[in-house]
């Protein structure tokens, strides 16, 4: 179908259709679902877990350490990194 069919079919301009193709503009999920379904397609949105590169099982480990031990941990390593600071 061509951008001037599509756009007969949605009741709007074929520049309007262009710009959308164009990604000069973002129509609402409401038109892009409307144009699609004249096109005899169907927008499915999909909710997915974002994989954020964070180990979730360190993370769990640390909060399984009592505060004592977390302190403890985050003492440490303020030595450690001053230890760093100073041989560079």
């Amino acid at each position: 179908m061509t951008q001037k069919q599509l756009a007969a079919r949605a009741l709007t301009s074929q520049a309007a259709i262009s710009r959308i193709e164009r990604d000069t503009v973002s129509p609402s999920v409401a038109t892009l679902a409307h144009l699609l379904d004249l096109l005899g397609e169907e927008l499915e949105l999909e909710a997915k877990p974002v994989d954020w590169g964070h180990d979730l099982t360190l993370i769990q480990a640390k909060l399984d350490r009592t505060p004592a031990q977390r302190v403890a941990d985050d003492v440490a390593f303020v030595r450690f990194a001053r230890t760093v600071r100073i041989a560079t």
